[in-house]
């Protein structure tokens, strides 16, 4: 590429740590870095913002790219996003306006932490006993849901769902796992055993957590028939992606008790809106989307864009998602 001075956009940096993720200054003088932190109202706002960039680079799937918005960006030459993957990102628009879209690695690690931090927490209702002890409320106004020797169904047994499998095999729970195409051998592999379908693991198990990706086959994947399938005392826990469960069936499951309760970590609005009622149903434990969010990830997600640029100046850009 001709010498010349670029504009990179760091988008949606929450937390105002991107800077500090990275050695951005290695991208030299000749590359300007704007980060920012607040979320774009909506597509006009982003391309009012972007206009002059050069280079974006995405946090996850908090800002959507589409075809309309690539149209309106004519600068635009490289766009990175943390991660392998960013189903909010058009790729064959990206491709046939000529920009370059690259990613990222990332540890599945975090992920499956936070659902074990949601299991265990919905499980013996840490949220809630802990808010009574802060306000001098009931002592033990609660008694827990046990795991060992109860059923884990795990929907996706990809890296983060093998690693929710096995701490659970861990827990002395009887681990089951089921998607479309998987294969007994493989869950042999992670030391769980095949359900015989989906209706079978949502039926029989106390804890059900989701690790699929989201896609043509796996949106609206749990609706209102399969949420009616699982017991009444079994819990929900999804820290993948909110649309592989149908939301309003999911909040009426929730109303009426048919489910003991849910342990939600991504939300088909982000940020939720104030007054969803997801913020104060008592049978909902709710994180802001955290699973991916740790020192690890971020290191690796903004270290790795840095490098993805490197090489896109250097003429042969680096891990390219491709239509």
């Amino acid at each position: 590429m001709d010498r010349m001075k670029l504009r990179c956009a760091i988008l949606d940096d929450y937390q105002g740590v991107a800077l500090a993720m990275a050695d951005w200054s290695s991208l030299g003088p000749d590359v300007d870095v704007a980060v920012f932190r607040e979320r774009f109202a909506d597509e006009d706002a982003a391309a009012a913002s972007l206009h002059d960039f050069d280079i974006v680079v995405l946090m996850r799937e908090r800002t959507p790219f589409r075809a309309s918005l690539f149209a309106r960006l004519p600068k635009l030459k490289l766009l990175v996003t943390s991660g392998p993957r960013n189903a909010s990102v058009d790729v064959a628009a990206a491709a046939a306006r000529g920009v370059v879209f690259s990613g990222t690695t990332a540890s599945p690690a975090p992920t499956a932490e936070l659902t074990w931090a949601l299991i265990l927490g919905v499980a013996r209702s840490i949220a809630r006993e802990n808010a009574s002890l802060r306000a001098n409320g009931p002592w033990q106004s609660t008694f827990g849901a046990d795991l060992q020797g109860k059923r884990l169904g795990v929907l996706g047994l990809g890296r983060i769902g093998s690693h929710v499998a096995r701490v659970g095999v861990a827990f002395g729970m009887d681990v089951v796992a089921w998607s479309q195409n998987l294969k007994p051998e493989r869950a042999a592999e992670v030391g769980v055993r095949l359900a015989r379908s989906k209706d079978e693991l949502l039926e029989t198990s106390d804890f059900v957590t989701i690790h699929l990706v989201l896609g043509d086959r796996t949106r609206g994947l749990l609706g209102a028939a399969e949420l009616d399938r699982m017991r009444p005392s079994a819990y929900l826990i999804n820290t993948s992606r909110a649309p592989i469960v149908d939301a309003a069936a999911l909040l009426d499951a929730l109303r009426r008790g048919r489910i003991a309760g849910a342990a939600l970590d991504v939300f088909e609005e982000e940020p939720l809106a104030p007054g969803d009622p997801l913020r104060s149903l008592p049978n909902v434990l709710a994180t802001p989307h955290l699973g991916y969010v740790s020192e690890t990830n971020y290191r690796i997600f903004y270290g790795e864009a840095v490098e993805d640029i490197r090489a896109f100046l250097a003429g042969a850009p680096v891990r390219r998602i491709l239509p």
